[in-house]
């Protein structure tokens, strides 16, 4: 089997089922002889923040000279990444024998009364097998969709980490922060700590209805543990950390936006806890860990002169937090958009956002099966301009061509627009 021929098969799974639930799942857990039994995992869930928080936390315990495997998705530049150790994706060649391993899995499930596994599913299991034969010391799983009904969801992690609730998949988690929320606590385990920063009182309330049914111990960002920001600099933000047990001194971050030093509160948080239960854990590496984290397509500049800033803000708090990032970094620029996005989000308060700074937005759209048409972006839009070019490069060198070199260029709306553009400044 080819490296292509692994990924076709992969992409030619079901997406999603109409019944969704764990059977598939246990059943293919049985089979390989529960690997996920011999991982020490950490289980991240949220709407927004998960990859940022699972970067701070890897890069955390690495500093502690641990190796950490991260399960995360969608992936930005290759699919490799979505399973990776100490930051390198699965080679090539190990993705391949994954797949000779799973694949007659896969078709003897699609025999049973549960049918054949997802691409997520498929994935999920790909992964616990691989961090499993690597002997790895910790594996931190960030969800695909909710949580508890989630393919990652059979792993009895150490602690379970949600980021926040947001309206995002609003038709398969819910309309209510607390519908939403109460698929995000679904990840919460008998007797297993929990770290949130979950400001929503109705969302918080399920979280802590569930800790109090497992016999969990919650904490909550503001009441057990505090992150207080410093200041936005042109190098990122600076912020303190403060616990029951630790303060610490300055911290720096070059993950720009005040939404980001939560996240880093919460990885801080979450080692914490760690060292707590008895791990060997080192607080003289924190600042190193949280200075050198990044993350593609979190307010990543790929360009300067004009500046250009690749965000996967794809829900409406995704977008204030990007706005908000952009009036304290930015906040005597032009700044320009370019922007696709998929069906089903909010587009129109999204794009409502962005209208108080953007000067200008282009509408584009992206080889993806559920991308909206440009024009039907426009038709939302109350920016003015609103410029519609279908081809996405024609698109980005229009804009480039039109900025000087003081401007600002935005790119937005899709991580997976992300993802195909991305390559272009490769």
């Amino acid at each position: 089997m080819e490296y292509n021929d692994a990924l076709h098969w992969i992409h030619t799974r079901e997406k999603f089922k109409v019944k969704p639930g764990l059977k598939r799942m246990e059943w293919m857990m049985n089979k390989m002889e529960h690997p996920e039994h011999h991982l020490n995992a950490i289980h991240v869930a949220g709407t927004n923040g998960k990859g940022s928080t699972v970067s701070f936390l890897r890069n955390l315990l690495q500093e502690q000279e641990y190796s950490v495997g991260t399960f995360t998705s969608p992936y930005i530049v290759r699919f490799n990444e979505r399973i990776s150790i100490n930051g390198e994706p699965i080679s090539d060649y190990e993705l391949i024998e994954l797949v000779l391993t799973v694949k007659p899995l896969a078709e003897e499930l699609g025999k049973t009364v549960w049918g054949e596994p997802t691409e997520f599913e498929v994935i999920t299991a790909m992964a616990f097998l691989y961090f499993k034969e690597r002997g790895i010391d910790f594996v931190i799983f960030e969800t695909g969709l909710g949580g508890r009904y989630d393919s990652t969801n059979i792993v009895d992690p150490i602690l379970s980490i949600i980021t926040n609730i947001g309206k995002d998949h609003t038709s398969l988690l819910g309309e209510s922060y607390e519908e939403i929320a109460y698929q995000k606590a679904g990840i919460i385990k008998k007797e297993k700590p929990v770290l949130t920063c979950v400001k929503q009182v109705d969302a918080l309330n399920v979280i802590r209805k569930e800790c109090l049914s497992q016999d969990a111990d919650l904490l909550t960002e503001g009441k057990d543990f505090k992150v207080i920001h410093d200041e936005s600099t042109t190098r990122g933000e600076s912020f303190y950390f403060q616990s029951a047990d630790y303060s610490s001194a300055k911290l720096y971050t070059q993950m720009k936006g005040i939404h980001q030093i939560y996240n880093a509160g919460l990885a801080l948080a979450s080692i914490e806890m760690l060292k707590k239960l008895g791990y060997l854990i080192q607080r003289e590496f924190y600042q190193s860990a949280i200075s050198s984290t990044s993350w593609p397509a979190r307010f990543e500049v790929v360009q300067e002169e004009p500046t250009v800033i690749l965000d996967g803000a794809h829900n409406r708090e995704g977008t204030v937090a990007l706005t908000n990032t952009l009036k304290a970094h930015y906040p005597d620029k032009k700044i320009y958009l370019l922007y696709a996005a998929v069906q089903d989000k909010p587009v129109t308060e999204m794009l409502r956002e962005y209208e108080p700074i953007i000067s200008g937005a282009w509408f584009t759209t992206f080889s993806f099966p559920k991308a909206l048409h440009p024009r039907e972006i426009a038709e939302l839009s109350p920016i003015t301009p609103s410029i519609v070019i279908d081809d996405q490069q024609e698109a980005l060198k229009t804009i480039l061509n039109n900025l000087t070199r003081d401007d600002v260029l935005v790119i937005s709306g899709s991580l997976y627009f992300i993802s195909d553009i991305r390559k272009y400044f490769e």
